[in-house]
């Protein structure tokens, strides 16, 4: 298959959105399935939604792969698409992370009502993140209160994006009939027992002064991009509709305008204008410019003294499918008969029973079986080629992995994994299931990377930590259900960090003797923070010259200190935000070792934290809260008392949307709260934002809180 004819391209957007409906309508109308399922319903489940959790629940938690046909309408040829199903919770953020990280384009599904939300504001990041082209669809244009022309505006206020409306709605809520295609001027209806008839009309006359002023402001918009537009329309000559098509694509695919379109996806109006426009405007394969690092090169630059940015060989990947194979592993899934990952190739061509290196790890492997997956479903292959998405069985690699062929070395730029912000202690309830839960959390640390499990040295308990509770409590069922593992679950903890405030010099001496030879280190320098909005968890810079400690003892100075900031002198927590610069020093000609250092740097960090006035940073979560009108007092006092700051409201129809900033340690049991404080009427979403400083009698609690828990854990 010709690539330009392929579409790499994910569904994304805030929680009941309607992405996995979308999708469904889209395997429907392409033929892909012959018959539709809800979310929501009595029947199966939405195909991508296929584990049973998901169905039960009527939420999206792994992300799901296909592969439809689609023939575009005005015959430009048949494509492949590509479709990657992503969730919308903020807790599994990660699967749309790296599914964002290997596709070509997006589709941003915008609730008609909701508008942009929190999540869609995490969505949009990520998909800048990697410079993914996307349509924003407006849907459930059939609900009550639905606004288009409201949602357009906040995509332009709250994305920092410039929308580009193709199509106008022919009433909304109830009343929404159609849609107005802008660029031909006709009448969309969407007719059958399943809206597969397309019946094109002239516009009604009560739409048309809509229309052509809704088809104008289009036409300006576009003539910002192109002079030749500019001067047709000065000379109000006529555009053919294939100029336009073309300068959609172009400033689609150069992130400068996002088209948008709207439709019912539950109603089963619009999606197959929306298909038609994936084809049309998002980009294929040969359209995207991917660049890896030449990890050979970089490493002989490294060597021959180069530092920087000049030190990393990039190299720009071809589409030809003749070329030594590069190809990323973007998720994996740890299944009975082996791992299941999940590939996208983006140079040369993957063979059943071949051998490519790893180049992470500098070994080969040997790719005995490829799958082509539609979600659970699965149908072997014998090779695969550029811009195909495939899974391949029983390899041993990690997400992020790249695979490559021939003689080449490349490794692409990895997937971003954020940091867990809750953590709980877990353990099995009968004596024998101790093996069980091992081989759980090891299968899920595995898949997921957000998803850490570690042990307290002190207690000897296993201690999990994920995005959230609803993240942690998936995978408890997740261990209840597939490894038939009952479990005991502590309560949940936040991940608090603590961090210097206050400069501290310091000149520390290691010096220690036995029998034989002894150590000695000696270490000058000072340490200072670097505040509690920095992303680094250590700095460390050595400025010693004239070989006052030789070289090779450095990276120990560094390691020691690095391995002092596991847990703090507040209260056992994780030390970020420490900048060292070591400055001077000595050093003994036959009682000094790399290990003396390593010694005299983990103690001598120590020694520096308790100086210098240590402070306790807690993760602050962003709450968006979807209220009837009446609650808003209550719900805002509410927050108040959580430590909550109220960031903005905003009223539609009726119900007003809260959103705060609030410390993640008060909101534990929020949907408990909410739920008796509006008879059920409320809901809420909320997600990791940033790292706060504690209130200093908030941490003296704390504290106090954490040292009552040791000692009671030491007594027991």
């Amino acid at each position: 298959m010709s690539l330009q004819f392929i579409r790499n391209i994910g569904i994304s957007a805030h929680i009941d959105s309607g992405k996995t409906t979308l999708s469904e309508r889209i395997l429907f109308y392409s033929g892909r399935i012959h018959r539709m399922n809800e979310v929501k319903g009595d029947g199966d489940g939405a195909t991508m939604d296929f584990m049973d959790l998901e169905r039960e629940r009527g939420i999206t938690i792994t992300s799901a792969a296909t592969q439809v046909r689609w023939t575009e309408r005005e015959g430009r040829g048949d494509f492949t698409i590509n479709l990657i199903d992503t969730p919308g919770h903020v807790d599994f953020t990660v699967e749309v992370e790296r599914s964002l990280r290997v596709l070509d384009g997006a589709i941003l599904v915008l609730c008609a009502v909701g508008g942009v939300q929190s999540q869609s504001l995490t969505v949009d990041r990520q998909m800048k993140r990697y410079g993914v082209p996307r349509i924003a669809f407006i849907n459930k244009m059939d609900r009550t209160g639905a606004d288009s022309a409201k949602v357009i505006r906040q995509v332009k206020d709250k994305l920092g994006v410039t929308p580009l409306p193709i199509q106008l709605p022919m009433g909304s809520g109830a009343q929404f009939e159609g849609i107005i295609d802008l660029i031909t001027m006709q009448a969309l209806y969407f007719e059958g027992k399943q809206g597969e008839d397309v019946r094109r009309e002239p516009i009604p006359a009560d739409y048309q002064d809509a229309a052509q002023a809704a088809r104008n402001e289009m036409l300006e918009t576009l003539s910002m991009f192109d002079d030749n537009l500019m001067t047709l329309l000065l000379e109000e000559a006529d555009i053919p509709v294939d100029e336009i098509h073309r300068l959609i694509r172009e400033t689609t695919l150069a992130r400068e305008l996002t088209p948008v379109m709207l439709g019912t996806a539950f109603k089963n109006k619009g999606v197959q204008e929306l298909i038609d426009a994936v084809c049309r405007y998002l980009p294929s394969p040969l359209d995207r410019t991917v660049r890896a690092t030449d990890v050979v090169a970089t490493r002989k630059a490294k060597e021959a003294g180069e530092t920087g940015d000049d030190a990393v060989k990039k190299v720009t990947l071809t589409t030809n499918g003749s070329d030594p194979l590069v190809a990323m592993a973007f998720k994996t899934v740890v299944e009975p008969f082996g791992q299941l990952t999940y590939t996208r190739i983006y140079q040369g061509k993957i063979k059943k029973g071949e051998s490519y290196i790893n180049s992470r790890t500098d070994k080969k492997v040997r790719f005995g079986r490829l799958l082509r997956m539609h979600a659970d479903d699965r149908e072997d292959i014998d090779e695969a080629g550029p811009g195909d998405i495939v899974a391949v069985v029983g390899v041993d690699c990690a997400s992020g992995d790249t695979f490559c062929g021939g003689d080449v070395t490349y490794a692409l730029e990895s997937i971003f994994v954020p940091e867990p912000v809750i953590r709980l202690s877990i353990a099995p309830l009968a004596r024998d299931g101790g093996d069980k839960l091992g081989k759980a959390l090891e299968r899920f640390r595995r898949e997921d990377p957000t998803f850490r499990v570690m042990s307290d040295p002190e207690t000897n308990e296993t201690i999990i930590a994920g995005m959230g509770q609803l993240h942690l409590e998936i995978y408890i069922e997740r261990i209840k259900r597939e490894y038939k593992c009952d479990t005991i679950v502590g309560e949940p903890k936040v991940a608090y960090r603590e961090t210097p405030t206050k400069q501290v010099e310091f000149n520390f001496k290691h010096k220690k003797q036995t029998g034989g030879s002894g150590q000695y280190a000696h270490i000058v320098g000072v340490l200072l923070p670097l505040g509690e909005d920095a992303t680094e968890q250590f700095l460390f810079e050595n400025e010693i010259s004239q070989g006052r400690i030789p070289k090779e003892y450095i990276p120990g100075v560094e390691y020691g200190m690095g391995r002092a900031l596991e847990k703090g002198p507040l209260c056992e927590c994780e030390v970020t935000g420490v900048n060292v610069k070591l400055q001077d020093g000595s050093y003994h000609d036959v009682d000094s070792s790399l290990m003396a250092f390593e010694v005299a740097g983990f103690n001598c960090m120590r020694e520096s934290l308790q100086k210098s006035n240590m402070a306790l940073l807690e993760p602050i979560m962003k709450l968006e809260v979807e209220t009837p009108d009446e609650y808003t007092g209550s719900l805002t006092g509410h927050l108040s008392s959580k430590r909550g700051v109220i960031t903005g409201t905003d009223t539609r129809q009726n119900v007003t949307v809260i959103n705060a900033e609030v410390p993640l340690a008060s909101m534990f049991d929020y949907a408990n709260e909410l739920r008796s404080l509006t008879q059920g009427k409320a809901s809420f979403s909320m997600e990791f934002s940033r790292y706060k400083q504690v209130p200093r009698s908030i941490q003296e609690e704390v504290i106090e809180r954490r040292m009552r828990e040791k000692k009671e854990r030491q007594a027991s």
